[in-house]
């Protein structure tokens, strides 16, 4: 049961999981304006309530909320106090963490900040 628990410490933050978040905001953005393209084009407004907006928006939310708390749990890892002047492994996979962790939270923002002309807007003029 514990080995269950503990399965955010086997990951390992790394360069790639440094970039999923800011990829994850440019792929709702893109998925943002393409859905806003052809819903224009269709039906001239957005629809009343978009579901696939929503769902899009979600799962993304989503991705980049579990990105950063991994990012969370291991930028806990216990180490060295600082200043960190030799640069073991325990220091570079707190400072990836903890850059993820800061990108998870602006790419967070970020989602929400392009998925709110669809709340505000109701047409395509």
């Amino acid at each position: 049961m514990s080995e269950r628990r503990k399965w955010h410490e086997r990951l390992k933050v790394t360069l790639w999981t440094l970039i999923v978040p800011p990829a994850v905001w440019a792929g709702h953005f893109l998925f943002a304006y393409l859905w806003a393209a052809i819903s224009c084009a269709k039906d001239g407004a957005f629809a009343k309530f978009p579901v696939l907006f929503a769902l899009g928006t979600v799962l993304a939310l989503a991705v980049i909320a579990l990105s950063g708390w991994i990012a969370w749990k291991q930028q806990r890892t216990v180490g060295d106090p600082p200043p960190h002047d030799e640069g073991t492994e325990v220091d570079r996979l707190r400072f990836l963490a903890k850059s993820t962790l800061l990108l998870a939270g602006l790419s967070f923002v970020s989602v929400l900040f392009t998925a709110l002309p669809v709340v505000f807007i109701g047409d395509c003029r």
